[in-house]
C-alpha cells in the first residue's frame, strides 16, 4: 500500500474517527483536557506506526498534561482501536501536539492589529 493511495487515506480517516471516539468517551484520565481534538492521523503504509496529531484548547501546561495522559493510556487506546477496527496490524501510536490552530489564531490577531493601526 502506498502512502497517498485511496486505501491509506480511508484507513487514516477511520483511525482518526475511532481515536476521537475513544479519547472522548472511554478514557477517564483527569490529565486529559476536555477540549482535546484529534486533528490528523498518519498511518504508515505497512500499518506498523501511526502519528496522531492532537490539538488541545488551553495553555501549555494543559497540552503537556494531556499528552502525558494519552501516552500513559496508549496501550488501552491501542487495544480499543484493535477491537473496533479490523486491520491486519494495529499500529503503535505516537501522539504529536498540533499547534496549527494557535498559530492561525496568532496570525489572525497580528493581521487585526495591522488593520487597526492603519485606521
Amino acid at each position: 500500500m502506498r502512502k497517498g493511495s485511496i486505501k491509506n487515506t480511508r484507513i487514516n480517516s477511520e483511525v482518526q474517527k475511532e481515536l476521537a471516539n475513544i479519547i472522548r468517551g472511554d478514557i477517564k484520565d483527569p490529565r486529559i483536557a476536555p477540549m482535546t481534538c484529534v486533528t490528523d492521523v498518519e498511518v504508515a503504509p505497512d500499518l506498523k506506526t501511526c502519528k496522531v496529531y492532537i490539538s488541545v484548547l488551553g495553555d501549555e501546561e494543559a497540552r503537556k498534561d494531556t499528552l502525558a495522559g494519552l501516552k500513559s493510556a496508549e496501550g488501552y487506546i491501542r487495544h480499543q482501536l484493535a477491537s473496533s477496527l479490523n486491520l491486519r496490524n494495529t499500529p503503535s501510536l505516537t501522539f504529536v501536539p498540533d499547534v496549527s490552530t494557535e498559530y492561525g489564531m496568532k496570525m489572525s490577531q497580528l493581521i487585526d492589529e495591522v488593520i487597526n493601526k492603519e485606521n
